[in-house]
């Protein structure tokens, strides 16, 4: 059984990419990692991921394609602007049997592929507090509730988009496409009002496909939380702790990848682990020039 871990990237996000992954690599040397293009312009963060860290490309770059135009031609784009954005969902139909999508502003404090043995119990698990902290704001309108769409229990396993896993065959191509079409069907079902794109649909897939479901933080006392936007967490050894416990990563969700940004010094700490003794010196390029540094 093959186990590992999705990402979604292009050029673009390659320092969010270098980041993350130097986190996974500094606590586990060997787990698969599969890189699933954003778009075209992927090459220079997929040699960068490869060099470093053994990251490969996903192998059936044509499934990709296929299915981002599938999403196309479901999905007006009034309604979908990018299609791009779902590209994450074949993480079902890839290599892996059992995996963890992850979000490239995240960075992690574990071996994180570890908690892949949460699937011996269930079939799908995420590991946030958006069900009890945000509840259905940006993946369900009122409407769904109202109209019982789902129980409340189905409703208690809403999660954030950015950190979640699975298994292969869980849900098939055909289950996907019938789901979608419903979800292009019926968008006053979602809340896109602050600019989400796949997470509101993504959940609809869930709740809708998946019954055996689990949530990493719905522990006896709580599991702790992952959110950059909480200021509460204390950080120790490069690593974040919530009421004693070691958080599993930290995800900066909503919030802007800058100088000043919520717990900044650890991201780059991170971004430029790779380096060594040398990261001081990029470090201090990109604090005392940043216009220099912006041009580079």
């Amino acid at each position: 059984m093959s186990r590992g871990i999705y990402i979604v990237a292009n050029d673009r996000v390659i320092d969010n990419a270098i980041a993350l992954l130097n986190s996974i690599r500094y606590y586990d040397p060997e787990v698969t990692i599969y890189l699933i293009p954003f778009n075209e312009n992927y090459h220079k963060v997929a040699e960068q991921l490869s060099t470093l860290h053994k990251v490969q490309i996903f192998p059936d770059l044509e499934l990709i394609d296929k299915f981002t135009k599938r999403i196309g031609e479901i999905f007006d784009r009034d309604f979908l602007a990018l299609p791009n954005k779902m590209r994450k969902l074949v993480a079902w139909f890839g290599p892996l049997d059992e995996f963890i999508y992850i979000d490239t502003d995240i960075v992690v404090f574990e071996k994180i592929a570890d908690n892949l043995d949460k699937l011996s119990e269930v079939d799908f698990f995420c590991c946030d507090y958006h069900y009890a902290n945000d509840k259905l704001r940006n993946i369900f309108s009122p409407f769904v509730k109202e109209q019982q769409l789902f129980s409340d229990a189905q409703l208690q396993d809403v999660f954030n988009s950015g950190f979640w896993a699975s298994r292969k065959g869980v849900i098939t191509e055909e289950q996907m496409d019938e789901a979608l079409r419903e979800c292009a069907a019926h968008r006053e079902y979602f809340d896109f009002s602050e600019g989400v794109t796949d997470q509101p649909i993504l959940n609809y897939l869930v709740l809708k496909l998946i019954d055996k479901r689990g949530n990493l933080v719905k522990i006896p006392g709580g599991g702790p939380g992952s959110w950059a936007g909480s200021q509460s967490f204390q950080q120790q050894d490069y690593a974040l702790y919530d009421r004693g416990q070691r958080l599993k990563y930290l995800h900066w969700a909503g919030t802007r990848m800058k100088t000043g940004s919520p717990y900044w010094q650890l991201w780059e700490h991170y971004r430029y682990l790779h380096e060594g003794k040398f990261a001081f010196i990029s470090k201090l390029t990109r604090r005392l020039f940043p216009f220099v540094a912006a041009r580079t």
